[in-house]
């Protein structure tokens, strides 16, 4: 699963998650500060899963469709640390996620 981080999120998640998944920040890929429509395409593009706090792009996914597939992240107010654990807890589901061809956004809650 290759995944692209939402400006959102902190980018030393990249470094942190690496043993689960393959990460790319948007400030990395050359997307900091672009609009979601930018960050949108260049995931579908480049087969990329987006995984953000923004519900944006849980409505675009609905409207259009994938790929790409969208892991919303709704945990509030949560640390990188926070994040961190969410992802790794929920890695398994994740690949399930992106085996599901029918699946279009992952939530992770508290």
């Amino acid at each position: 699963m290759r995944i692209l981080l939402d400006e959102n999120l902190a980018p030393r998640l990249v470094e942190r998650l690496r043993d689960i998944f393959d990460f790319v920040h948007v400030r990395d890929a050359g997307l900091a500060s672009a609009s979601d429509v930018q960050v949108w395409e260049f995931a579908r593009e480049s087969g990329l899963t987006i995984v953000t706090k923004d519900a944006d792009f849980e409505e675009f996914a609905m409207l259009r469709g994938t790929p790409p597939k969208v892991v919303w992240l709704r945990l509030g107010n949560a640390s990188t640390s926070d994040v961190e654990r969410a992802l790794r807890r929920h890695a398994e589901a994740l690949r399930e996620f992106e085996a599901n061809r029918e699946a279009a956004v992952f939530a992770i809650e508290r």
